[in-house]
């Protein structure tokens, strides 16, 4: 991604968030959706479907999808933060699964990225269900963070 987000109006960031999405396959490819975006935080949503489903029997949403969801909306954050960050990949990113998801129920993902130095940013962000009191999943990650 080489845009400028220095600066950038709201508009602009979330023109610049969206490309960042669909510039990568897989997040296309799951139907990842960009539904809110601010100055460093961004909420993505990824609507259930039986082709994302890890055990037929149970019907919930494959952990590693949730993981795809999860570093795409960090990613999405840290594209979005006023420094106005050119270029992200994923350093480092520690996923704690803390419930299975509800069968049949789409998931959301929140991320805020919390902190940056002049080459790594910080996030953080949580993944749910239609269940907004009790987490599927949280996160903690490291991104690299080019100007």
């Amino acid at each position: 991604m080489s845009a400028e987000l220095h600066g950038a109006d709201d508009a602009q960031r979330a023109r610049i968030a969206r490309q960042f999405i669909e510039a990568i396959p897989h997040a296309r490819a799951l139907g990842m959706a960009l539904d809110e975006l601010g100055p460093g935080s961004a909420v993505i949503s990824l609507p259930w479907h039986a082709d994302l489903v890890g055990d037929p029997h149970s019907g919930v949403i494959h952990g590693g999808v949730i993981s795809a969801l999860m570093d795409t909306c960090c990613g999405a954050a840290v594209m979005s933060h006023p420094d106005g960050a050119k270029v992200t990949a994923t350093i480092d990113l520690r996923i704690d699964y803390m419930r299975a998801a509800t069968p049949r129920q789409g998931i959301r993902a929140r991320a805020e990225c919390y902190h940056v130095t002049r080459s790594v940013a910080f996030v953080r962000a949580w993944a749910m269900d239609e269940d907004d009191t009790r987490p599927v999943a949280a996160a903690t990650g490291a991104f690299t963070f080019e100007r």
